[in-house]
């Protein structure tokens, strides 16, 4: 007897079916049976069914005779399911990786409940994916497994079969089944919940639920969406024969009424000319099923209104005027827009007629966000070394608490923005100049770029399509033109960035800015970061940091981090950091893989753990200056440098072990490779070659000679010399860290440290 059977009914997904049969079928949880429906698909589906069921003994095959819809699949699947709990997954959609797994964790944590409802995303066919909106219902927070009625909010959850799991025994004593038609898990989902003796909820996503642009019932228009009314006429009947159910009438009904609500305003659902008879038949069924002490919310109470009465034509005329409204609202706004815009650049023309005020001074960072990178250690040199210079930081409002006392904070696109462009002395940025600016005679803009290039960029995006986007590479060189100082971290940046950002600057080859706070932070600052990121004291911290791949449509992860920190063991927690913009991991974020992807701040991320892992992220060049382990990770090396380019090849001369796969990694970590002898070595020459003035003052050097005109900067500091970076893990040192006891994978062979 198998732990679960997944139930998938096919209907003409020939071009999605692959991938649903593939999602589960890897599943890293393996004790499963897959049955498969052909609802007599006049595609492909059968054939990629047979052909699933041929190479793999847990597919089960089932062929229907003749197309009876959904819901009558689902029941042929279920008549042939031997497992303890069913799970229904639609032919278009998938599992996420180690859901299965998921589910048998947390229902045997939580007593074999009858139910198990948990998370999904929408997928759209752009490769953006959304999760659930009302996923908060999922905490699992509290006792359970539990009953509806103690948690009544789960009725506000979609009506779907595919977002639970159901113990099959409870399913067959309550004599539960789909009905034909559209709509068929109404009556089918509501009867679970009420019935079932217990019920737990998983807060992580299982399912990517493929929103279709074209094909799905939903997106149908047709009159079989009146089928909607019966579905409802069976989930009262089955209430009305059971009169311990009877409390949830009131409930039920109002959710009636907005779902009836919602097919009638949809435009893609009824057929023209037959919403008057579906409002009308919706009426009937508001009187017919109308339950005294069904409150409704406000903002609910038209729509109510329109469906107790059928005001079909108050409906279409209230519509009209919506519509006239939103589009007077978009030419008012437009017209204000252009108001404004004009008015900021008269405002802004008039501003460069007054004089430069040299005790001013303005930055910016990662195009508007918070205070950080090579620009806030330039403001806050400025503020220790040049008090006499007043600064000021452009910034959204929702950023403006990152911001040190004594540094005026200024909204993007406001006139205060534009009145310090004009007029402040010094402008100093990480990003692309603002449209619009017009540097002035006396002003010195300073660009920090961001790290230390790995990948091409600037001119050299000419050669690489995928990677350079929409770039206007004429604009860019305007921008360059306004550049007075480049602050350059090394020898290799200096080269790099004078050929692909061609201008008449000067170069500041003085070190990384944002990277001196290694040296002045204390073992008390490394232990109050570890302690705000929930990183349990003595635990080793990896700090996951993959780069952005330029070839592919969506960021799909590349390591399965849930599986990496099984392998190693209770000490391991990882940190992932995807890369912005694109959001991180959609699934929930366990005790020991934490998302810090909208962390502030990355730096104080590096000063917190106790090793990174990336593969093609520029963050190794800064984090090389703390000295910890780095080992690399990637399987597309081929891939990535076509679509990006490498400047030069991390496997020759990497900061530490490089693995080229998950096993490999996980490996490096279990035999200690990861803070050996070896990777010390190939560390320590990578930290020569790209680290040379790290020792804390790089940003005071840049406003020595930048703001206080200083020509020969101060010297840099020999290595000798230099201020130790404080250790990450509290009482833990380096060379103690190969001692931690891993948990030895199983079925791997051991790798040799490679460079």
């Amino acid at each position: 007897m198998p732990r679960f059977s997944v139930i998938v009914p096919a209907y003409q997904v020939q071009a999605y079916l692959h991938a649903c049969l593939e999602s589960v079928l890897s599943q890293s949880y393996p004790d499963l049976e897959l049955i498969a429906v052909d609802d007599c698909s006049p595609d492909a589906c059968g054939a990629v069914i047979d052909e699933f069921a041929a190479r793999d003994p847990r597919v089960r095959a089932v062929h229907l005779p003749e197309n009876a819809g959904l819901g009558p699949a689902r029941n042929a699947g279920m008549e042939r399911a031997t497992g303890d709990y069913l799970v229904f997954l639609d032919g278009d959609d998938t599992l996420t990786p180690d859901a299965l797994l998921a589910l048998a964790d947390r229902l045997k944590e939580t007593g074999e409940p009858d139910v198990l409802v948990y998370d999904y995303a929408r997928t759209y066919w752009s490769g953006e994916a959304v999760r659930n909106r009302v996923a908060a219902e999922l905490t699992e927070d509290g006792p359970a497994p539990f009953r509806l009625e103690d948690r009544p909010g789960l009725l506000n959850l979609l009506m779907v079969a595919w977002n639970k799991a159901y113990r099959r025994e409870f399913v067959e004593r309550a004599g539960l089944t789909f009905p034909p038609g559209y709509y068929e898990d109404t009556p089918w989902t509501y009867p679970v919940l009420m019935t079932a003796g217990s019920i737990a909820t998983l807060d992580r996503v299982c399912v990517h639920y493929r929103q279709r642009r074209a094909g799905g019932i939903l997106r149908t228009t047709s009159e079989r969406h009146f089928e909607i009314f019966d579905q409802y006429d069976r989930v009262f009947a089955f209430l009305d024969e059971r009169p311990e159910l009877l409390r949830w009438r009131p409930v039920l009904f109002r959710r009636m009424v907005d779902h009836l609500v919602t097919v009638y305003t949809r435009r893609d659902r009824l057929p023209r000319g037959s919403r008057g008879a579906f409002l009308r038949r919706a009426r009937a069924h508001y009187r017919r099923h109308r339950t005294p002490g069904a409150s409704v919310p406000a903002r609910a109470r038209v729509h109510h209104t329109l469906v107790r009465f059928g005001l079909h034509r108050t409906y279409r005329a209230l519509r009209l005027a919506a519509a006239l409204r939103r589009r007077t609202a978009r030419l008012a706004g437009r017209l204000l827009r252009a108001l404004r815009h004009g008015a900021l650049r008269v405002h802004y023309r008039l501003q460069r007629l007054l004089p430069l005020r040299t005790d001013r001074a303005v930055f910016t960072a990662h195009a508007g966000r918070g205070h950080g990178g090579d620009p806030g250690a330039l403001e806050s040199a400025v503020r220790e070394l040049a008090p006499h210079i007043r600064t000021a930081w452009v910034a959204r409002p929702e950023h403006h608490h990152t911001l040190p006392p004594g540094t005026r904070p200024l909204v993007p696109g406001t006139a205060a923005h534009w009145t310090a462009l004009a007029r402040c002395a010094y402008l100093v940025t990480d990003s692309d100049v603002d449209p619009g600016l017009v540097k002035r005679k006396g002003q010195v803009l300073v660009q920090t770029r961001r790290g230390t290039p790995l990948g091409h960029t600037g001119l050299d995006l000419l050669e690489r399509p995928a990677a350079a986007r929409d770039t206007d590479f004429a604009r860019l060189l305007e921008g360059v033109d306004q550049w007075d100082y480049v602050v350059s971290a090394n020898r290799h940046s200096t080269l790099t960035w004078e050929r692909v950002y061609p201008g008449r600057y000067t170069t500041l080859e003085y070190g990384r800015p944002c990277t001196d706070r290694f040296h002045t932070a204390t073992d008390a600052d490394v232990a109050g970061l570890r302690e705000s990121l929930g990183i349990p004291e003595g635990s080793v911290a990896l700090l996951y940091a993959p780069a952005h791949r330029d070839y592919r449509r969506t960021q799909l992860r590349l390591l399965d981090l849930e599986r990496v920190v099984r392998r190693l063991g209770p000490r391991f927690v990882v940190l992932a950091r995807a890369h912005h913009p694109r959001g991180g991991p959609l699934e929930a974020a366990s005790d020991r893989v934490v998302d810090v992807t909208g962390h502030p701040d990355v730096m104080s991320l590096c000063l917190a753990s106790d090793a990174l892992v990336t593969d093609y992220s520029s963050l190794m060049f800064d984090y090389a200056v703390l000295d910890r382990p780095i080992v690399l990770h990637a399987d597309d090396w081929e891939a990535y440098e076509a679509a990006r380019g490498l400047y030069f090849d991390p496997r020759t001369s990497p900061p530490g072990a490089v693995a080229g796969s998950e096993d490999e990694l996980i490996d490096i970590f279990a035999t200690g490779h990861w803070c050996g002898a070896r990777s010390a070595r190939l560390r320590a020459e990578f930290r020569a070659r790209f680290c040379p003035y790290a020792d804390g003052r790089a940003a005071e050097r840049v406003v020595r000679r930048v703001v206080l005109g200083e020509t020969v900067p101060p010297p840099v500091v020999p290595p000798a010399e230099r201020r130790p970076v404080p250790s990450a893990a509290a009482g833990l040192a380096p060379s103690s860290l190969a001692t931690v006891p891993p948990q030895q994978p199983a079925g791997l062979l051991t790798v040799t440290e490679r460079g």
